[in-house]
């Protein structure tokens, strides 16, 4: 196979039968909310009850007041009760102690209320986490998920976010029925032109079954390949990324409440750029001639899937850079030849984002590619050590387990198994991505890539050659995007686009009114610049005067993307009311961007 001409899925099975026990074909059970999933919240005793006072009442304002009321209700009712503290919102916090009964409390409260002076009266009640463990059969297995050492810190994220509204493509083999996948799965397509690949009797179709990718002989698919069963790798991927989760069987998907769009461009002998290139486009909500648009067009892609390749394949990076245009995240495996990604396509476009594997200890898994070129990291699993056999299952516990099915060429019953590959790290970040983007539906594939590098973890184990960021943390990074910390001072911002084409310098402008006297020795610059090749560019700082303050200067060798950072100046000798502006100069060809937003906080 040429070396464009086609891709090769990007996960090694777990070949030895019996690792998981395969689970029977059966309807899935419609999934419980999460209110009634959880288990029950403890019977916590009453200590304390929470006393609003009437704003005309003395003890509204008056500490020592509640406090001589708390002691007339002491007498009154009997029991042991202290006045605590004030609430920020003017309530008296009043103990009961720790051996009130629920009668004790029921007495006391009716004590408050008789009382005219008082507006109201609660019991402080206890909260719990509501990231609870999902009951899936098998979750405890899922080590990728919730490990500290190896894991991706999953759990904790669910109080925020389940992954609702998003839809992400797995752009892969096709998806093979499984009952623990098929609530979230939507219509998809079948992108194989040859309908020999493709194996059911036709080119490109509305329909996306996987039809099986096996191999009969040896050197079917080009010389040295060998003869192989029915990967069903799309169905894999999908299960971590969206299986039903709380339904009693099975794994739980990292975003189980998003929609997995399955898209079939793998078939015999791998898959053609030129088909991948059209289902990226089609998946994004982009237009593919002969095909009808898609319904639900998915804002995050996942490609577990590659060739070797020195240099990005036009046909993958217009593709890639028009689904990103739309809005949606791309997600790349880095590929399994223990070798530098940068020789390997679509891992090595612009625009994407390209995961490595680690494994359950912490390290960069043996076959793991890795370089520059790897944004970041996730489990991938070692279903055997480096030092093993090819082609054995020697630790299938350590690999990532998901949903299959159990057919040697085309589909039989479901089961659940264990694969290892750069194509099971992807979809974790390709969930944790579809998680990002249901918690905060403003975001671009540059925040979401952003936000997912800046809170990664070094790894707890070994990685040479390079693991980007780090192994992803989703609770840190769904944290982060949802948490917003009100800067001190006043803020005035411009959020307008200003496009920053090759070789020219634009300006985006903030007015600052109401102000008396200098800026401030520590005037703060936000600056986001979304740009793929920031060491083009020179920004600066205009003061009202026309003084220039550099903020930033051109880097040939900074190739990273984006200026997303805030600046301090020493602006105390400018008058602070005016026109402000934000310079920015693109000194290189090759690369273009745009200002997104830019702020001054006085």
């Amino acid at each position: 196979m040429s070396v464009v001409a086609g891709a090769a899925i990007l996960g090694a099975a777990a070949t030895t039968s019996g690792a998981f026990a395969a689970a029977p074909a059966a309807p899935t059970p419609k999934p419980a909310p999460v209110s009634q999933a959880i288990q029950a919240l403890p019977s916590a005793p009453v200590e304390k009850l929470i006393v609003t006072y009437k704003t005309q009442a003395a003890e509204a304002g008056s500490n020592a007041a509640a406090q001589s009321d708390t002691a007339e209700k002491a007498a009154k009712t009997g029991e042991k009760l202290s006045f605590e503290r004030r609430l920020a919102a003017g309530s008296a916090l009043v103990d009961l102690g720790d051996s009130a009964t629920q009668q004790d409390v029921t007495k006391v409260m009716d004590a408050f209320r008789a009382d005219p002076a008082v507006a109201s009266v609660e019991p402080d009640i206890r909260a719990y986490a509501m990231a609870v463990t999902p009951n899936d059969t098998d979750y405890a297995k899922q080590w990728d998920l919730f490990e500290p050492t190896g894991g991706m810190n999953v759990p904790a994220a669910w109080d925020k976010t389940t992954g609702s509204g998003v839809t992400v493509a797995v752009i892969d083999t096709g998806y093979a029925a499984h009952s623990d996948l098929a609530a979230n799965v939507v219509s998809g397509y079948d992108f194989i032109s040859s309908s020999g690949d493709a194996r059911d009797g036709n080119g490109r179709d509305a329909d996306a079954k996987d039809e099986g990718d096996w191999n009969a002989t040896d050197n079917e698919c080009g010389l040295g390949s060998k003869a192989s069963s029915s990967s069903w790798h799309g169905t894999h991927v999908a299960g971590t990324i969206g299986a039903v989760t709380s339904n009693a069987k099975g794994i739980a998907g990292i975003a189980y409440n998003a929609k997995i769009q399955p898209v079939r461009v793998l078939g015999k002998c791998g898959g053609s750029s030129a088909d991948i290139a059209d289902a990226i486009t089609w998946a994004s909500g982009g237009t593919v001639p002969g095909v009808p648009a898609n319904p639900t067009p998915a804002k995050v892609v996942n490609l577990s899937l590659g060739g070797a390749s020195s240099t990005c394949p036009s046909v993958y990076q217009t593709a890639i850079n028009g689904a990103v245009a739309r809005g949606t995240t791309v997600v790349v495996a880095a590929g399994n030849s223990n070798a530098n990604t940068s020789g390997f396509t679509p891992a090595n476009c612009s625009n994407v984002i390209t995961v490595a594997s680690t494994s359950r200890e912490g390290n960069r898994s043996y076959y793991s590619n890795y370089g520059t070129v790897v944004d970041v990291s996730a489990p991938g699993g070692e279903t055997r050590r480096a030092t093993d056999t090819p082609g054995t299952v020697t630790t299938p516990e350590n690999g990532i387990l998901s949903t299959l099915n159990s057919g040697s060429t085309t589909q039989s019953t479901e089961n659940y198994k264990p694969y290892q590959g750069t194509s099971m790290a992807a979809p974790h970040i390709a969930g944790l991505a579809a998680l990002l983007k249901s918690a905060k539906s403003t975001l671009t594939p540059a925040d979401i890539e952003s936000a997912i590098k800046a809170n990664a973890r070094p790894l707890p184990g070994t990685c040479s050659g390079g693991c980007g960021a780090g192994i992803a943390d989703a609770t840190k990074t769904v944290n982060a995007v949802t948490t917003t910390t009100p800067p001190a001072g006043n803020v005035f911002s411009n959020a307008t686009r200003v496009a920053i084409p090759d070789n020219t310098t634009v300006t985006s402008s903030i007015t600052v009114t109401g102000r008396t006297g200098n800026a401030p020795a520590t005037l703060k610059v936000g600056v986001d610049i979304k740009h793929t090749w920031r060491g083009d560019l020179v920004v600066d700082l205009v003061a009202p005067d026309g003084t220039v303050r550099n903020l930033k200067t051109s880097s040939s060798s900074d190739s990273a993307d984006n200026v997303v950072t805030t600046y301090t100046v020493n602006a105390s000798d400018e008058v602070a009311n005016g026109t402000w502006k934000l310079r920015v100069r693109d000194v290189a060809s090759g690369d273009t961007g745009y200002i997104d937003a830019w702020s001054l906080t006085f």
